[in-house]
């Protein structure tokens, strides 16, 4: 059987787009999202970064995808490489950065659309 090119290229891009966000949830998302579910002050920071991230790629007016998600990742943390920025150490969840509780809120987004990324 012969699969057109283009479904195969979104098969790859779905794909690379779901390992992406895998990555991104096991170095930020995994701890994060469990000192988020132990602090209610900083759950109510990812929640308010997570309506922002739904803002920003439009979610009111289209479903959000596991592409878009991974790809405004990979913006803001390119951008903040850019900029300086260094990844930190640790993560102690106590004082997060901006950049941080972003891509944290990106996993919140992801685990809420497949919860196979947290798996």
């Amino acid at each position: 059987m012969r699969v057109p090119y283009n479904r195969v290229v979104t098969r790859s891009a779905a794909g690379s787009a779901r390992s992406a966000l895998a990555v991104l949830t096991a170095s930020v998302g995994t701890a994060g999202l469990a000192a988020a579910a132990a602090r209610p002050g900083l759950l109510a920071m990812v929640d308010q970064h997570a309506a922002a991230v739904r803002d920003s790629l439009g979610g009111d007016r289209r479903p959000l995808t596991v592409a878009a998600l991974a790809g405004y990742a990979e913006g803001v943390r390119s951008a903040a490489l850019e900029h300086g920025w260094q990844p930190p150490a640790d993560l102690d969840w106590s004082e997060p950065d901006w950049l941080r509780l972003r891509l944290l809120a990106v996993c919140a987004l992801a685990r809420s659309l497949d919860p196979r990324h947290l798996a």
